[in-house]
Order: C-alpha cells, then sequence, then structure tokens
C-alpha cells in the first residue's frame, strides 16, 4: 500500500499513509493479542511502516522531506488526540448507541498519545538523522545496510520508549499491566519490529525504481 501510494501520488501519497498509520497504530495498540503464547499489543506493523516511508524520503528526497513526515505525523496524532477528548465531552443522545465504544476508545487515548508522541519523535527523527548520515558515509550505496541499520536502532529506541510510558507505572496514569505482561509485549514487539526492518528492504528498492522512472 505504501509502493502503491508513492506510485500515485508521490511525496503526497507517503505524507499521507504518515497521517493514516499514525492514527491506526495508537488505536490499534489498544487491543492486545496472543502470538507464540505470549502478550503483544497489536500496531507495531502499521507503526513499523512509518519508518519505510521516512527511509524512502529520505533516500528518494531529502533530509528535509524525511523530516517533514516527521512533524507532519507529530502534528496529526495531537490534532486527532484533542479532538476526541473534545468529542468524549459531549452528552449522547437516547438514541445513540456507540458513545460508550468510542468512550472506551478514546478515554485511553491520551496516555496513548503521550507515549506514542514521545517514543514518535525521539524514535523517527533518528531514523532520519542516522540514514541521511549513513548514506553519506556510504556515498549512497549499500542502501540495504542502510535502511536495516537506521530502521533497527530507531525501532528499539522507540520500543523502549512507548512500551514503558504506555503500560508501565508513571505518575497520575498508574500501570496498566503486569510487569511480566509489559515484558511480553516488548519483547514480541521487538521481534516483530525486527521481522518487518528486514522485510520492508525490497520495498525500499522497489520505491527507488519508481523515483528513478
Amino acid at each position: 500500500m505504501i509502493i502503491l501510494a508513492y506510485k500515485l501520488f508521490g511525496k503526497n501519497g507517503l505524507y499521507a499513509w504518515v497521517a493514516m498509520a499514525v492514527i491506526l497504530a495508537n488505536i490499534q495498540v489498544m487491543k492486545t493479542i496472543e502470538i507464540f503464547g505470549l502478550v503483544t499489543a497489536l500496531g507495531t506493523v502499521i507503526y513499523s511502516s512509518l519508518f519505510l516511508v521516512t527511509d524512502i524520503l529520505n533516500e528518494n528526497h531529502s533530509k528535509k522531506d524525511a523530516q517533514k513526515s516527521v512533524w507532519i505525523g507529530f502534528f496529526i496524532l495531537i490534532t486527532t488526540t484533542i479532538i476526541m477528548q473534545i468529542t468524549l465531552y459531549f452528552t449522547p443522545h437516547e438514541s445513540d448507541l456507540l458513545s460508550p465504544h468510542i468512550q472506551a476508545i478514546f478515554s485511553f487515548l491520551p496516555r496513548i498519545a503521550i507515549a506514542s508522541l514521545i517514543a514518535y519523535l525521539a524514535s523517527q527523527s533518528h531514523d532520519v538523522f542516522l540514514f541521511a548520515k549513513l548514506k553519506k558515509l556510504y556515498k549512497g550505496k549499500k542502501l540495504w545496510l542502510r535502511n536495516n541499520v537506521s530502521t533497527i536502532a530507531s525501532q528499539t529506541i522507540d520500543n523502549i520508549i512507548f512500551t514503558f510510558l504506555a503500560f508501565g507505572p508513571i505518575p497520575f496514569f498508574g500501570q496498566v499491566f503486569e510487569w511480566n505482561i509489559i515484558f511480553q509485549i516488548f519483547i514480541v514487539a521487538m521481534v516483530m519490529k525486527f521481522v518487518v526492518a528486514l522485510l520492508d528492504t525490497p520495498f525500499i528498492y522497489w520505491a527507488k525504481k519508481i523515483k528513478s522512472n
């Protein structure tokens, strides 16, 4: 879908993907599932796709364009959180059927949003910076290495920050899960992010070919 967005709409398609993925990832992450006997939260895959987007922008366009996508995602997440918190303050009509479900999802969003904003800004900015440094170091060569090193390093930073802030003990919010669940979420998310990082390599080459055409 990222490649299709890029093929059809160029840079704007990638910016649109960032806006969509930031919102969906922060909703999906509220749902926990079990994989290979371990607990994890959804949202890992679509969130990981953001690193592919910034790497494509960095490789095919510029570091400035990649950083712009980071700020777009940052703005979108803040705006969504504010708007949905305002929405929750409205009293539903007696005919309303969905308000309790909206309340259940978005009343938890502020904590997720805070954790995500901090982790997102730190990890994505690191990814943009490291990818640009490696691109300069290798003079535009070894794209597979630059993509994987920058993505995996940045994903590690993101996972540490987000998992602790979203589910661990922090002032005013308390602790969402027991430490054994938090640890499982961290490990499974880390493994999934590594796998996604490795699997997205052919797609950055595909995007590079689209740009050259």
